[in-house]
């Protein structure tokens, strides 16, 4: 079983060829994990709400999402983006399902009450959290379920909250909490870079305690994927790897190894 997170970037600009990819390897048990923010942003702007981003002292950027740009969230992640990939996937001749973190409680999630950012000005302010959660559990009963009754289980990161509220959720942290409570082979990150790029060169394999001696070196938004992908493997996952997503086979990088592996030799 492995679990495969692909960012909205590369689904974006490759999204059938990840499909293709996807269907060609479904013996494999795959766990799909989908982002879609772009898209997310252009429905939010044509409903009439304009997007919001904040930047975290780390220097993440991320959405906020107030009450109703959750609801855009939502219809367009768990709606329109997650039903065209079943359809495209489920075209090719492969059983798929999609479903959402809500969906049995898949994913559980703490609302965040408030959260700090980098103002306009560089000064950190805290502001109210808005409806964005990190993940407090994971039931693995569904898509495990699902898995072994031969589905591509295909999953948007909304999750739901311990209120009972509909929270997003980051999809790399949804996808590294689901690949440690199944504690499958592999979790593959599809980027739209080849992996850790550290002095030019392509980092082609990096164990846990490498990563953190080379942490102030990583930049802002391939740090967090490494610090997951490096949680996800000392929990005992057999490996993480990242990886370009907009190649013409993009999971055959878990035959050939190619891209960033972590792991803990």
């Amino acid at each position: 079983m492995i679990v495969v997170k692909v960012g909205g970037r590369a689904l974006t600009q490759n999204r059938n060829k990840i499909l293709d990819s996807i269907a060609l390897r479904a013996n494999m048990g795959i766990i799909f994990v989908h982002g879609g923010g772009d898209i997310v942003s252009e429905y939010s702007k044509r409903m009439g709400i304009e997007p919001k981003f904040v930047t975290s002292p780390q220097g993440i950027r991320s959405r906020y999402t107030n009450e109703s740009e959750m609801d855009v969230y939502n219809m367009v992640m768990s709606g329109k983006i997650n039903k065209e990939l079943v359809s495209y996937i489920e075209k090719r001749g492969v059983k798929a399902v999609g479903i959402s973190g809500v969906d049995a409680s898949v994913l559980v999630a703490e609302r965040k009450k408030k959260i700090v950012v980098i103002d306009e000005r560089g000064r950190k302010r805290v502001i109210d959290g808005g409806y964005t959660g990190t993940i407090v559990s994971v039931n693995t009963e569904l898509p495990r379920t699902l898995i072994e009754r031969g589905y591509v289980v295909v999953l948007s990161p909304v999750a739901i909250g311990t209120e009972g509220e509909l929270l997003n959720v980051d999809g790399d942290q949804a996808a590294a909490a689901i690949a440690k409570a199944l504690r499958v082979e592999v979790l593959m990150i599809l980027t739209d870079v080849e992996g850790l790029i550290l002095d030019g060169q392509l980092v082609h394999k990096i164990t846990p305690q490498k990563v953190r001696d080379l942490l102030p070196k990583i930049g802002a938004g391939m740090n967090r994927k490494i610090m997951l992908a490096t949680e996800v493997v000392e929990s005992g996952v057999g490996y993480c790897i990242i990886c370009s997503g907009l190649t013409e086979d993009p999971l055959s990088a878990l035959e050939r190894k190619h891209g960033t592996v972590i792991s803990m030799t």
